[in-house]
């Protein structure tokens, strides 16, 4: 029978239960706790917590702002926990310094903080805190028996670990150009991992721990513990509505991959080899193969129609060889320029016979023309500043650094040193109680450091004097965190010990073992330098004394990759305030950079060798060796005007030689030169324009090659004409300059165009060479057309009544009738020796083949040709600033800070335009923090160090509410200091949901002063602690305009003065091209660089070109010979010699001396490329020229032929000219 109805039988009641125990939960162990409460001092203001196994208690009200502050995740129910009020508020100071510099990444402190929560208050606290050790504990306030923890075991799940590091890895700690790791691991950033970071942070010896906490890692449980293994978010997540995820300098995963460096430009290779030396090589083949065919081709036509084969190759044929008569019909184009030629030909005549007639009145109002120009000398201003000189004033690079002096001040004056010990040896510190040995440099002796110490103490206390005031390095020096620390800053590995010899020697051990000591120390904080206590048992700081970090990098030198240990210098650095508009405090700096450079050049140690330098030292020493070389500049003129003063003159016999020499003329000829270029410097300074050092020591250079050259075309064409029947002095003279003068006007008028053309340049300091040489060679022509002619004229007369040169009122003992026309030994030399032979049919292809060899070369290399300026090679060779600039290149692993300036009108209050700027979460992709930051990733091809260090991410990190810097009274409004305990301080912004966003608005703008005005402290990490050419980027392009306006003007200038020429001006201007050229291939295979001072020698050597290549081809223009060749013989002879003598001579004498000079710049830039420029222009002026102007010159103007033949009709010139 079944049982009564309604009631279940057995069955049911067996599946009831066993309903009933599928649906019952898992076995819920009861919430322990292992502490509450706070008892026992453990060091410090740091203490001991209670042991306590009893449930979790409540928290009173009072404790909710901050349970919800810190762990909201507990804030539930009746909120029970482990912890009280007060541990609760121990844990939000302790949560301080990490919270300023990860909570820019909201994720990675939501873990940090989470991590924290659970130790401290979880209500389930038993489950992975195991206590291991506890003292007891007598609380004098409730009277009981306590037991202070003083170690336990927290056990972590290794999946939080290592997801909680990931989140964190990244951050950035803007200040400090450092990952925030690198100041929170104890260990360098690279070696930071999830495990030794959390080790690191529970150490006690960390300084901040008050008892040690030993974590342990597994997922898995462990002796009956179950590790804490919250859930995590990922840097790439939101912690909430309001935030969104870290930001891509904080965070890799959320840019994607790293940026990479733009491929380097792949090489132009043709069969392995350089493609320009490849096509330069074929070309020049080409170039041969098909000239030599022309001139074997010309050969054999000459041999088939003219009898003689030493009929020269000539297309000219239409003029025969011997005769002067030509019947072809004259075009207008010559017509026109002989007009022009007659015209300038009959000025000069008329001009010159005036100035010989009339000497008294020339001279006179010459010496009182160059008096005017040379009274502005008490207007003249000179500039030094490199800025000035090679920055263009609207240049980018000028302009951004006059916004950033004028708006911050002028970037901080620099004194440093460079020490090493070279009798010290290296040194093995071995760890206690384990570890590997780790050799120190000799510099990092201990002995060393105490010396080097005294040195830098010795250097603090160096005392200058300056307007009655005794100046110290305390009065100028950078003190960043001034008034509340007036330390000076002092970038030295001596103040990872705070410069202090007690902290150097201090040590921890016992009678048998050192556990720690300076070498324990130098390894912790060359590894985290902004660190305040170091994890050695020696706990001391690694800050400096002047409150900031020094990065190994900057204080020691001669390292090898990270290992600062095996560093063989030691690098010491002095920030001196700058000044921009307050000269007295600069002369203070400067007064007391001078003792500093004083003491250390008289400081004697043997164990030390020092390089040093001060901000003040190259300036210094530049004119020193401007000091130094005005003997060598001055000898190298005494040379040249000695060689002049004897060269003008023609001695016809021993018994004349003080008639018939040229001294006085010579001397007079130099002064008017010199005289040259104090006017053009006198007039330019009237306007206010800055004379500068090139001006001064190259202008006299260019004016003498061009000046002396038209003197001895003067002089020595006047000695070889013979004066006409019935011809008096003036007439001669006039006739003389009225042929030279031309030639003379045609190379200085188109210097002058080329030079005021060059002005158009960017450069300064090649515009303002530019501007005074270009009316320096102007004025020296005409007063060599008017000042000259008169003294030649006074010398002719002296020596025609045999008067002694210098001495002219003395007679001379052997008389002779009148100045006898006499030819120079080089002007023979040229006219029967080198000329015939230069010419000859066989040599005129050699020349031809060797100089487009020469061009095709220079092509090739042009490309290679080093941009830059060593500033070593503007130091004299014996200068204590060689042997540092030596040692930085060698030691410094730094180079200058760079900074990025936002301009006045950036709307930083709101929230789009802080986007754009700043660098943390919620700013964009490509904000200009980021876009730096990016760059620092490929710092290889960027060369950007570091990241960069950003005050607007800091300040947002430094007014959030969470944080305790900012801060105010809440009586008086005040901003109140992190380090300042008191009630009243409360903080600027509530800790709601608007609180925790930015500030916009009024707010941006209202706490912003506080943050500038705060100091970095242990409380509060975050404040204002920011310590704080052009030309090499448009060299290339202004070399470019300037050669080429040069190039251009030259063209112009001589088609128009060659009476309308245009094929000899374009032959003139490939000659000048091919010297420019070839300038560039000397400059490569010497080793000279592309900078401002060499483009100012390339402009000049366009000018001296000119003076080579033009009077040559103005006389073969003029020549009324027959054939090309006789034209380029006769042209050659003419001018060859006055042309060698006047310029190659005279300037290769000079330069010479240049050779012993003191400067290095003087060597390479002036000795080698006024060398190379003299050298060059010879040779092409005197030997390629004439052979081009034989094959290719332009035809015989036949209206000049005729008007020639006119005025020579009846003449002993015609039978000289014509038969």
């Amino acid at each position: 029978m079944g049982g009564p109805q309604g009631s279940p039988g057995p069955g049911s009641c067996r599946l009831l239960l066993l309903l009933l125990l599928l649906l019952s939960p898992a076995q819920v162990l009861p919430q322990q706790c292992v502490w509450y409460g706070e008892c026992g001092i453990a060091s410090g203001d740091k203490r001991y917590n209670c042991a306590y196994d009893g449930p979790p208690i409540p928290l009173p009200e009072d404790g909710y702002d901050l349970i919800q502050e810190l762990c909201p995740g507990l804030f539930f129910g009746n909120v029970s926990t482990c912890c009280d009020i007060l541990q609760l508020q121990t844990l939000k100071n302790n949560l301080q310094l990490p919270l300023q510099f990860l909570s820019r990444c909201p994720s990675c402190f939501y873990n940090l903080i989470n991590l924290f929560c659970e130790l401290t208050c979880s209500p389930n606290q038993s489950e992975f805190l195991n206590v291991t050790s506890t003292v007891p504990y007598y609380d004098p306030i409730s009277k009981e028996n306590k037991s202070s923890i003083t170690e336990l075991q927290y056990f972590i799940g290794e999946r939080f670990a290592n997801d909680m590091y990931n989140a964190c890895k990244d951050v950035e700690a803007p200040s400090s150009n450092v990952k925030a790791l690198g100041l929170l691991c104890g260990k360098d950033v690279k070696d930071c991992n999830a495990t030794n970071w959390i080790e690191y942070m529970f150490n006690k010896d960390n300084g901040q721990t008050p008892f040690s906490i030993i974590p342990i890692f597994s997922d898995a449980p462990v002796h009956g513990m179950n590790p804490m293994n919250n859930a995590t978010k990922g840097c790439n997540e939101s912690v909430d509505d309001s935030t969104g995820p870290c930001s891509c300098q904080d965070c890799s995963i959320v840019c994607g991959p790293k940026p990479q460096p733009p491929p380097l430009p792949v090489p132009w290779l043709l069969f392995g080899l350089d493609a320009v030396y490849i096509i330069m090589w074929i070309s020049y083949m080409a170039f041969l193969l098909i000239f030599f065919a022309l001139v074997f081709g010309v050969w054999c036509y000459r041999r088939r129609h003219f009898v003689s084969e030493y009929t020269p190759i000539d297309s000219n044929i239409a003029f025969s060889t011997n005769s002067h008569r030509d019947n072809g019909k004259i075009t207008c184009g010559e017509r026109l320029g002989e007009r022009f030629e007659n015209g300038l030909r009959m000025t000069f005549t008329s001009w010159g016979a005036f100035c010989v007639r009339n000497p008294r009145p020339v001279i006179l109002f010459s010496v009182v023309f160059i008096a005017m120009c040379c009274s502005g000398f008490v207007y003249i201003k000179a500039t030094t500043n490199p800025v000035d000189l090679w920055s263009a004033p609207s240049s980018q690079a000028r302009k951004e650094k006059e916004y950033f002096d004028k708006h911050f001040g002028p970037f901080f004056r620099t004194e440093q040193l460079i020490v090493q010990a070279p009798n010290s040896h290296p040194d093995i510190y071995s760890p206690y109680p384990s570890g590997a040995d780790v050799p120190f440099g000799p510099p990092l002796n201990k002995d060393i450091l105490h010396q080097v110490l005294d040195l830098q103490d010795a250097i603090v206390n160096i005392a200058a004097s300056f307007d009655n005031e005794t100046v110290m390095l305390k009065d100028i020096c950078v003190a960043p965190l001034a008034p509340y620390n007036n330390n000076c800053t002092i970038l030295s590995v001596l103040n990872y010990f705070q410069n202090s010899h007690s902290v150097l020697d201090h040590t921890v051990g016992d009678e048998f073992f050192v556990y720690a000591d300076y070498h324990t120390h130098f390894l912790y904080c060359v590894r985290a330098p902004a660190s305040l206590n170091d994890t050695s048992l020696l706990h001391d700081p690694c800050l400096g004394t002047f409150g900031g970090p020094v990065f190994p990098w900057l204080v020691l030198g001669g390292y090898d990759g990270d290992n600062y240990n095996n560093a063989t210098a030691l690098i010491i650095t002095f920030p001196v305030n700058n000044y921009y508009n307050d000269s007295k405090k600069l002369l203070k700096a400067l007064s007391w950079e001078k003792e500093f450079i004083n003491f250390l050049k008289n400081y004697d140690n043997p164990n030390l060798t020092i390089s040093f330098s001060s901000e003040r030292s190259i300036e210094d020493e530049i004119n020193r060796e401007s000091n130094s070389d005005v003997s060598t500049v001055v000898i190298s003129y005494v040379v040249m005007f000695v060689y002049i003063s004897i060269a003008l003159g023609h001695i016809q016999s021993w018994g004349r030689l003080l008639v018939d020499s040229k001294i006085s003329l010579g001397i007079a000829g130099i002064l008017i030169v010199l005289s040259s270029v104090a006017c053009s410097i006198g007039i330019f300074s009237y306007f206010g324009v800055p004379v500068t050092l090139i001006v001064i020591e190259v202008i006299p250079f260019l004016v003498l090659a061009i000046g002396v050259d038209n003197i001895f075309i003067i002089v020595q064409t006047l000695q070889r004409d013979e004066r006409l029947e019935g011809e008096t002095l003036d007439k001669q003279i006039g006739r003389v300059l009225g042929d030279v003068a031309p030639s003379m006007f045609l190379s200085s008028f188109s210097e002058t165009v080329a030079f005021f053309l060059g002005t158009l340049s960017t450069m300064p300091a090649v515009r303002t060479f530019s501007l005074f040489a270009g009316m320096a060679v102007l004025i020296d022509f005409i007063l060599q057309v008017t000042c000259f002619v008169s003294l030649l004229g006074l010398d002719i007369r002296r020596q025609e009544r045999n008067r002694l040169d210098i001495l002219c009122c003395i007679k001379g003992s052997e008389e002779m009738r009148g100045v006898q026309r006499s030819e120079s030994i080089l002007f023979l030399f040229f006219k029967n020796l080198y000329s015939p032979y230069l010419l000859k049919d066989w040599m005129r292809p050699i020349v031809i083949a060797l100089f487009v060899g020469v061009l095709s070369f220079s092509t090739a290399v042009i490309h290679n040709v080093e941009i830059g300026l060593d500033q070593s090679l503007s130091m004299p060779d014996d200068s204590y600033v060689m042997d540092y600039f030596k040692q930085l290149g060698e030691y410094m692993h730094a180079g200058p800070p760079v900074y990025f300036v936002l301009e006045e009108g950036h709307n930083y209050t709101s929230l789009e335009g802080q986007n754009m700027v700043c660098g943390g979460t919620g700013c964009n992709n490509d904000s200009l923090v980021q876009q730096i930051f990016n760059a620092a990733e490929i710092g290889s091809y960027t060369r950007i160090g570091y990241a960069p260090s950003s005050w607007i991410d800091d300040y947002f990190d430094w007014v959030k509410p969470q944080s305790s810097c900012c801060r105010v009274y809440n009586t008086t409004g005040q901003f109140c200091n992190a380090s300042v305990t008191d009630p009243s301080c409360t903080r600027c912004r509530p800790l709601t949901q608007e609180g925790k966003q930015r500030p916009q608005g009024e707010d941006f703008m209202t706490f912003l002063p506080m943050f500038l005005s705060d100091n970095p402290n242990p409380r509060c990490g975050k404040g204002v602690f920011y310590v704080f050419y052009e030309q090499y980027l448009t060299i290339v392009d202004d070399a470019i305009f300037n050669l080429c306006i040069s190039l251009g003007s030259i063209f112009l200038v001589t088609a128009v003065l060659l009476g309308f020429e245009v094929w000899a001006a374009v032959v003139v201007t490939v000659t000048i091209a091919m010297i420019i050229v070839n300038m560039f291939g000397v400059m490569w295979l010497w080793g000279i660089s592309l900078n401002a001072v060499s483009l100012v020698n390339l402009v000049m050597s366009c000018g001296i070109a000119v003076e080579f290549c033009s009077h040559v081809t103005r006389a073969f223009t003029v020549s009324t010979k027959g054939s090309r060749v006789e034209r380029a013989e006769e042209a050659l002879s003419h001018m060859g010699s006055s042309v060698f003598s006047g310029i190659t001579l005279t300037k290769f004498g000079g330069i010479v001396v240049l050779a012993f000079s003191k400067s290095q710049i003087f060597k390479i830039f002036y000795f080698r490329m006024y060398l190379a420029m003299v050298l060059l222009g010879a040779t092409h002026g005197l030997i390629f020229l004439p052979v081009l102007l034989s094959y290719i010159g332009p035809s015989v103007n036949k209206a000049k032929t005729r008007a020639a033949q006119e005025r020579s009709r009846g003449t002993e010139r015609e039978r000289l000219l014509y038969f």
